[in-house]
This record gives structure tokens, sequence and C-alpha cells, in this order.
């Protein structure tokens, strides 16, 4: 009964928070960005004609999303700096998307070595690594867990487990590297305004913050752990009794 029951309350854990990683990894929101660096490449006949220097219009906002799947930019004139413009009905149209399914490698639109790399692209390059392996061992570790409850496997509990725990871990792990990296190791505002970068008035700026996806793996890490460790403990257990 007590086993059943911990299986439950295990279940429920690892559920939650492989739904959560699932969220983090499918959704495009881990990086969140706006800024103002506008250009305009045509020249104003009231500034040929007059003597008088006209007013400068005001700069529309632009706003930057990405993930692994995507990297995404829309603006908007009217638009407050709010990443609440950010959620899905609140955002302009059109927006412009490319891949980014090696994110957060930086894109290259122009010949190799492009301006926009940096030395960090190898240190960046293991989130992808353990976002992939981590997706993969939670899917695993789930599926064997699924087989295991009906029949109370001891040795599919603990195998079931560990893939938890070491998704978990790989997780915790993840959220540290994309932390660090957008703290201390990225120029942000090369990574984000890539070629515009060097031609931005000097009022211009650019603010990130960490996206929705970034939180859902926050909070998803401490779940998917204890809920492995909750079934590698359901595991010793069947196994002293079976003893």
């Amino acid at each position: 009964m007590k086993v059943g029951i911990l299986s439950l309350f295990a279940g429920l854990l690892g559920g939650a928070g492989v739904l959560l990683l699932l969220a983090a990894f499918a959704t495009d929101y881990w990086l969140l960005a706006t800024e103002n660096c506008w250009l305009s490449d045509e020249p104003s006949s009231l500034a040929q004609n007059s003597t008088e220097i006209p007013p400068s219009p005001a700069a529309p906002l632009y706003f930057h999303h990405e993930g692994f799947f995507w990297r995404c930019w829309f603006n908007g004139e009217d638009f407050q700096e709010t990443i609440w413009n950010f959620w899905y009905t609140s955002q302009a149209h059109p927006k412009h998307c490319i891949e980014g399914y090696l994110f957060p490698m930086p894109i290259a639109p122009g010949p190799v070595p492009h301006p926009s790399y940096d030395p960090t692209a190898v240190y960046r390059g293991f989130w992808t690594a353990f976002i992939v392996l981590a997706v993969a061992a939670s899917v695993v570790g789930g599926l064997l867990l699924v087989c295991a409850v009906p029949f109370a496997a001891a040795g599919l509990y603990r195998v079931g487990g560990g893939f938890l725990i070491t998704a978990g871990v790989l997780l915790a792990l993840l959220i540290a590297l994309f932390a660090l990296w957008k703290e201390f190791a990225a120029d942000l505002d090369k990574y984000i305004l890539l070629e515009r970068g060097d031609k931005c008035p000097p009022d211009a700026h650019l603010h990130a913050y960490y996206g929705w996806s970034f939180f859902f793996a926050v909070a998803g890490a401490p779940l998917v752990i204890l809920s492995g460790l909750v079934f590698h403990c359901i595991s010793r257990s069947l196994i002293a009794q079976e003893k």
C-alpha cells in the first residue's frame, strides 16, 4: 500500500517535471530582449531643402525572443517596453523568424568567420547538448516507470529513477550554463543586434530578460530530481522486501 502511494506521489512529481521540461524545450522564450536601434537610410527631403533640423522620429521598439527551435523578432511603434508584449496574443505582426536549432550559438548570416561570432560559442554549445540529453533521458525514464508501476518491478524503478535523476541534473546544468552565458559570457548587444550593432545611434539601448521557457526549466528541475530519488528509494524498499 505504501509503495503504491509513493509511486503515485513520485509519478505526479515526475510527470509535472517532465511536462515543464518539454515546455521549456518546445517554446522559444528562453531569452527575451527589447531594443530601439532604429536605422533610416532614406534622406529627409525637409533636411535637404531647409536649414532647420527636423525633429527625430520616435524610434520603434524591437522585440526579440528565441529558444532551441526559432529565433524571432517583431516591432511596434505604440508598444511600451514591457515583457508582456512577448505574450503570444500581444505580439505585433508580421513577426520574422529564422531557424535556431543550435541556440544559443551565434547566427552567422554572412561569411565565416563572421564578426558576430565570439569565443563563447563552444562554451554555449554545451547548452544544446544538455537540453537534448535531458529531454531524451526524461522520456526514457518516464516510459520505463510506466512499465514498472503495474508490476512493481524493482529493477525498472531503479533504472527509471536513474534516468529521471540524470535528466534533472542535466537540466540544472543547462540552467546554470544559460545563466552564466547571459550574465557574464555573452556580449548581448553584439549577439542580438548582429548586423545592426555597429550602426546603432548613441542613444539606443537594449534590455535582455529571462523568458518563461527558462522559468519552466527552473521549476521542472527539482521536481524531476525529487521524483527520481523517490523511485530509487522505492526500488530499494522492494528489493529489501524480496529478501
